[in-house]
């Protein structure tokens, strides 16, 4: 390593109330379960001991009450980075799955015509853009240690996807709920990244 060392971990939040199944996207009100927060109380165990000195989340509910654990296991206040919000998609408080979908509904098929971009929302250029400036302030707060980011998972998803040199648009994803993806730093480049399920259990 020719610089300091710096690891930025990026937690997505835990399970999520949502009886509706309704896509929540950027929606206020959409708070962890009691299942998401003994998720989050998990994975703040893996924070501990560790080097971490700068703590941040996404402003929503569900990613500020998945940080709340994690502060008190590393003595952090939690920042809020508006870079690392979930992306945003025009199926916002809609049912999208199963038989009742609202996307089987011909008017909103114009939304559908595009998965490369996507057309239904956020470009995922645009996604990755906003979440490098999240990382790179956290990894320059951090710089020599260790960050935690909480945020959400096509976010995650689409820096994963960056940093293994893949094509941004996908179908499938690895990112579950309450993982934690660590991008290892030499200065200001990734050079190495794992992924971790404390979680996978509860």
């Amino acid at each position: 390593m020719s610089g300091p060392r710096t690891v930025v971990h990026l937690v997505r939040h835990g399970e999520v109330y949502n009886p509706m199944r309704l896509l929540y996207g950027r929606m206020p009100g959409f708070h962890l379960s009691a299942r998401g927060r003994s998720m989050a109380a998990v994975t703040a165990r893996f924070f501990e001991g560790r080097d971490v000195t700068y703590l941040a989340s996404s402003p929503l509910e569900r990613a500020r009450e998945t940080a709340a654990p994690i502060a008190q296991v590393t003595g952090c206040e939690v920042d809020t980075i508006e870079d690392v919000i979930e992306s945003s998609n025009t199926f916002e408080g809609l049912r999208t799955k199963g038989p009742r979908s609202q996307l089987w509904y011909p008017p909103r098929w114009r939304h559908l015509t595009n998965p490369l971009r996507p057309s239904w929302g956020e470009p995922y250029e645009d996604i990755l853009a906003r979440m490098l400036r999240g990382v790179e302030h956290a990894r320059a707060t951090a710089e020599g240690h260790e960050a935690v980011v909480v945020s959400h998972q096509l976010p995650i998803v689409t820096v994963q996807r960056h940093v293994q040199g893949k094509p941004l648009p996908h179908i499938r994803r690895e990112c579950d709920l309450a993982s934690v993806t660590s991008l290892v730093f030499d200065g200001p480049d990734v050079v190495d990244w794992s992924y971790n399920r404390p979680a996978k259990d509860v």
